[in-house]
């Protein structure tokens, strides 16, 4: 009887461990998913392959890195995984549908904000993957050290990747360089 209480008590600390890991990091795994699957059927698919294998890995969590970090390495590995396996079935991209209507006040304004993001987002998808990941997981909050700790860099690789990415990312949304 004891036995199955401590269990129960184990798998209810367990229950509530995730549910709030799920809580905190929904949005940013939502956009860690993106850097790997541009279409939104499969990158749902993703995201829920990467909650998985995060209920999963909890048990074996030792506290040895950040839960931040611990996370975004979970989703970096379902997505690299989630290349792979695409890569072998070579699904056909669908494209999103925009809304057509738009409720909120400056409608304008949120266009251009919207454009001006997914001008960014576009660049950011077209860029290698090594370089996609590191500006990823640094537009999420991560510090060189902890971006470093997911994808297995020393801090200096980390830096140079950012610093390649942003000069190919200034390539990509200004290639008359006018603006430099």
């Amino acid at each position: 009887m004891i036995e199955a209480t401590m269990e129960k008590a184990v798998a209810d600390a367990r229950e509530a461990h995730y549910l709030r890991l799920v809580d905190e990091y929904e949005p940013a795994v939502r956009r860690l998913a993106m850097t790997y699957e541009r279409d939104p059927g499969q990158r749902q698919d993703l995201v829920q392959e990467i909650w998985l294998a995060l209920w999963r890995s909890l048990p074996s969590f030792r506290g040895d890195c950040s839960e931040r970090t611990f996370v975004f390495r979970i989703g970096h590995n379902r997505g690299v995984t989630h290349i792979q396996h695409s890569l072998r079935r070579k699904t056909e991209e669908l494209s999103e549908e925009a809304p057509l209507v738009d409720p909120r006040v400056d409608p304008e304004g949120d266009v251009i904000k919207q454009q001006r993001q997914e001008r960014l987002r576009d660049a950011v998808a077209r860029l290698p993957l090594g370089l996609r990941q590191v500006v990823v997981l640094a537009l999420e909050g991560l510090s060189h050290r902890e971006v470093g700790e997911v994808l297995g860099l020393t801090e200096n690789n980390v830096a140079v990747r950012l610093s390649r990415a942003r000069t190919a990312l200034m390539q990509l949304l200004d290639p008359s360089g006018a603006n430099r």
